[in-house]
């Protein structure tokens, strides 16, 4: 027996809209003829891009791209979402999408791509920059000491990112020992070489990502199968 006729073209008007509001915000639900959404994500997506633009000129290029990441991006993932989500019919289209983001634990799952990000990004500055010493708990170490203490940023990022993208329980102990060794040896290399943009920025962002993450602990408990989360969304409708 074979399916509808209607189910694919219509899958695939969700995939090509999603697509279309990952390259441009906003034209995904453009092309779904829900133009004061498309105006509004456009509007937003600028907005948050010139905010980190603004931010970076304060603090700085890498702080630049940190903002983007931590603002426009999200932002640009959650809008690509709701362009493959499609028209609501009860309720406001971004609350409805959030909601799914909540129930289906995406947030998570972003925070684990981004984690995956970084560890491309630190292992293309380590690779480019051999000469440079990681500040290790007081102390810069060079030779081999000093490759294992540059290293343990992308692998430790590495392992996380996969767990948060699979949800997996292991991850969030595993997050919270890289938590804990990233404050740790940030304080102390705070009290040993004063405060730093990078460093502050580094004990800013911990803190945060992990009272995120400790809120939203229970997505760790348990594998969220495809109908679990239907359920949940189902729910928080």
């Amino acid at each position: 027996m074979t399916a509808p006729c209607n189910i694919v073209p219509t899958s695939l008007r969700r995939v090509r809209a999603a697509v279309l509001s990952a390259v441009l915000p906003g034209l995904g639900q453009l092309t779904q003829g829900r133009r004061r959404q498309a105006l509004t994500y456009v509007a937003i997506t600028l907005l948050l891009i010139a905010l980190s633009l603004g931010l970076g000129r304060i603090s700085g290029r890498a702080a630049e791209v940190f903002f983007f990441m931590l603002l426009a991006l999200p932002w640009w993932a959650i809008q690509s979402y709701d362009a493959y989500l499609g028209p609501s019919d009860s309720s406001a289209d971004l609350q409805r999408t959030w909601r799914a983001v909540w129930a289906r634990a995406h947030d998570i799952r972003f925070l684990g791509a981004l984690f995956l990000l970084s560890a491309i990004n630190d292992s293309f500055i380590i690779l480019m920059n051999p000469e440079y010493l990681l500040p290790f708990f007081c102390t810069k170490p060079g030779g081999l000491l000093g490759f294992l203490t540059k290293a343990l940023s992308p692998i430790l990022h590495t392992i996380v990112g996969y767990g948060f993208l699979q949800l997996r329980r292991w991850a969030l102990f595993v997050y919270l020992l890289y938590a804990t060794y990233g404050m740790t040896n940030a304080v102390v290399n705070l009290t040993c070489f004063g405060p730093g943009r990078v460093r502050n920025t580094l004990l800013i962002t911990l803190a945060g990502f992990t009272a995120y993450i400790l809120w939203r602990r229970r997505c760790f408990h348990a594998p969220l199968t495809h109908q679990t989360s239907e359920k949940l969304f189902q729910h928080s409708s």
